[in-house]
């Protein structure tokens, strides 16, 4: 009975229009997903180890029937650029690397974007982003050129990740926030699945090519489609005009629906600067104004990393919203998402491109159904199983990798992926807006996303050098997983003593407590 009164409780607040907004901006996350593991599956013909994969091979030869010409001849005479990038493992590593060194920069930068001029704009310049990347990748003829469109690719996947999960929150009715925000893992997987799926066809000759160009389409259907979307009614409240954020926030949730418990703090914060002026020594929140002098000091309450860093008001949510981020990152899931085809192929008895497709699939199927749980469970518990579930996952896979039991493997590297789904997917990206204030948000989420971009640079860059060390330091193979075990275990203490649930609080002061807060 709780469950379908919780059910028409969602339909009665969500509104078509409101899955547009969700539909259009999540188009971001997903182009991250998609860039991520775009080199994955063709990883060996775009590195010139081999010319195609057995069912690439397949459909070359379908196309090179139709067209009454071989592949060889077919490429050589439809393309100027070559087929494939001679690279060893350590320049391969590099050139996808710089995907999280361009992350590392958009999520750095579009924080205080976003705080300044506003969630709509920034988001339309990770659409520039994506597509002069995917531009430059896919005309890309040596490692430089390649390397180069991975960053620009990167500082939009960056950007998008720090801004489309706060849009979310502050268009999404309260109730379903944490389920609204696990859209933003449920697009990154749709776009992982993608990737995987057009490489298991398209890794061949230079077909390779036409999966990097894909990444073109996508950027410029999202920027016309953000021409639909109106600025954040929270961002418009706290900088611009209250009354007109009202109206947006209604046009949102509805003709009918009553906005009044969701606005009524926007008086005080979010009045135009007439009303404000009258406002501030009256009306303004007695407890925000005593404890975050620093808001308060501000006429907009922007708050830039420095100041987050600084303030011991803000000190502890931030070393927890950057913890989660880099836990999310250190428990291994991109070594599977991003190295899983060279990594399993000699150790699992089937095809390791169909096995990856196996895994994005499963990674989004249990992210959609495992999206009500941070709203069920808690926000903590989601992550205290997510992450000793992936680290008791990490053991076994390094235990039946190294004696050789490949389908234990194959089972464990699914289990893996589907824990990570439960919490470490989804949360992460709900966090930060539910443990700082609107003041502090854009910095805050920034420095979370910079975080969780040095975290994927390291496995990104180190994991396949670490994994090929080990292996010949000890013999067999798996003896990274190892480490990904313990790593596992340090992260889950981290959030058992420093993260708070965030579920069912009315506001940041409530998920701190004052004496906490100011400790």
């Amino acid at each position: 009975m709780p469950s379908s009164s919780g059910l028409r409780q969602c339909i009665r607040d969500v509104s078509p229009y409101l899955i547009l907004l969700v539909a259009i901006s999540t188009l971001g996350p997903l182009q991250f997903g998609f860039h991520l593991a775009e080199l994955n599956a063709p990883q060996d013909v775009i590195s010139c180890r081999v010319k195609q994969s057995s069912i690439s091979s397949r459909l070359s030869s379908v196309l090179s029937f139709m067209s009454s010409s071989s592949p060889e001849h077919e490429v050589t005479n439809s393309s100027a650029l070559p087929d494939c990038i001679p690279m060893d493992d350590a320049q391969f590593a590099v050139v996808s690397s710089m995907f999280t060194l361009g992350g590392l920069v958009g999520a750095l930068g579009s924080g205080p974007i976003a705080s300044a001029k506003g969630r709509l704009l920034a988001m339309r310049l990770t659409s520039l982003f994506y597509i002069i990347g995917s531009i430059i990748e896919t005309l890309g003829a040596s490692i430089a050129v390649m390397a180069i469109g991975r960053v620009f690719s990167g500082v939009g996947a960056g950007a998008a990740t720090v801004i489309v999960p706060i849009y979310i929150s502050e268009v999404a009715p309260p109730r379903e926030r944490g389920t609204f925000g696990a859209m933003t893992q449920v697009s990154i997987n749709v776009g992982i699945l993608a990737t995987q799926t057009m490489g298991y066809f398209l890794s061949y000759g230079s077909a390779w090519r036409w999966i990097l160009g894909a990444g073109i389409i996508i950027g410029t259907v999202q920027g016309f489609g953000l021409l639909l979307l109106p600025e954040s009614p929270a961002w418009l409240a706290a900088n611009k005009s209250a009354t007109q954020a009202k109206q947006i926030l209604q046009r949102i949730r509805g003709r009918y629906y009553d906005i009044g418990e969701e606005t009524a703090a926007w008086g005080d914060s979010a009045a135009s600067e007439e009303e404000q002026g009258l406002l501030n020594d009256e009306v303004a929140s007695p407890r925000r104004g005593s404890t975050n002098s620093k808001a308060s000091a501000k006429n907009n309450g922007h708050l830039g990393f420095l100041e987050v860093v600084r303030d011991p008001f803000y000190r502890p949510a931030l070393v927890a919203a950057v913890g989660v981020m880099c836990a999310q990152q250190l428990c291994g899931i991109n070594s599977i998402i991003m190295y899983s085809v060279s990594l399993l192929r000699d150790l699992l008895p089937i095809n390791s491109a169909l096995l990856t497709i196996m895994i994005s699939a499963i990674n989004l199927l249990t992210t959609v159904a495992c999206s009500p749980l941070p709203d069920k469970l808690g926000r903590k518990t989601c992550l205290l199983l997510s992450i000793f579930g992936q680290g008791a996952s990490a053991l076994v896979l390094a235990l039946s990798i190294l004696f050789e039991t490949k389908i234990l493997s194959a089972v464990t590297v699914l289990f893996f992926v589907a824990l990570f789904a439960v919490g470490l997917g989804p949360v992460p990206f709900i966090l930060a807006s539910e443990l700082v204030g609107q003041e502090a948000v854009g910095a805050t989420q920034s420095a979370c996303l910079g975080a969780n971009y040095i975290a994927t640079f390291l496995v990104a860059q180190f994991f396949p050098i670490i994994n090929i060390a080990l292996n010949e330091r000890f013999g067999g193979a798996g003896w990274v997983y190892f480490i990904f075990t313990a790593l596992a275990g340090l992260c889950g203490l981290f959030v058992f003593w420093r993260v708070p649930e965030t579920k069912g609080k009315k506001d940041v002061d409530e998920v701190w407590g004052r004496t906490r807060r100011l400790d």
